[in-house]
């Protein structure tokens, strides 16, 4: 889908329904606005956490779930304290 949106002088934009529905914003919301070289890409927030999880499980070294590694560095900060 390419549609094309107008841009204020003062840098507003709207964003058409069918844009907002392909990202998943039926009451308004945040993007992530990612800009290589020439090129602007918007994504949900839900699309960006989703692919922040994803390589997140590629580069994960243990099984410690986030409970796990909360806990872990308490007891490390709790010694610290003590040190």
């Amino acid at each position: 889908m390419s549609i094309d949106v107008r841009v204020a002088q003062n840098g507003r934009m709207v964003l058409p329904r069918a844009v907002r529905k392909a990202l998943g914003m039926t009451d308004g919301g945040t993007v992530v606005v990612s800009i290589e070289g020439d090129e602007v890409t918007l994504s949900s927030i839900r699309h960006s956490v989703r692919h922040a999880q994803e390589l997140y499980r590629q580069h994960v070294q243990n099984d410690m779930t986030s409970d796990d590694f909360i806990a872990e560095r308490r007891a490390e900060a709790d010694r610290d304290k003590g040190a």
